[in-house]
């Protein structure tokens, strides 16, 4: 299984991969985090990321998570 994470400030380069136009599947809110599932990819809000993310990691390929963007200052 892989697990992908917001790369932290004492990184060069902050490479974030989910935009504005990416919805969470289930609110419709921005999504921050992505999993893959079978092949499928999910997004989430941080919302949705965190009620799901017990039973997602089980079942998930991969788990990339950009909350960290949202206390950013």
């Amino acid at each position: 299984m892989t697990y992908t994470s917001t790369p932290t400030e004492g990184n060069a380069v902050l490479d974030y991969r989910l935009t504005a136009v990416d919805r969470c599947d289930s609110c419709g809110a921005q999504a921050y985090i992505a999993a893959e599932v079978n092949g499928t990819q999910l997004l989430f809000c941080a919302h949705h990321g965190r009620k799901y993310e017990a039973k997602l990691r089980s079942v998930a390929t991969s788990w990339h998570d950009e909350t960290a963007r949202l206390i950013e200052s």
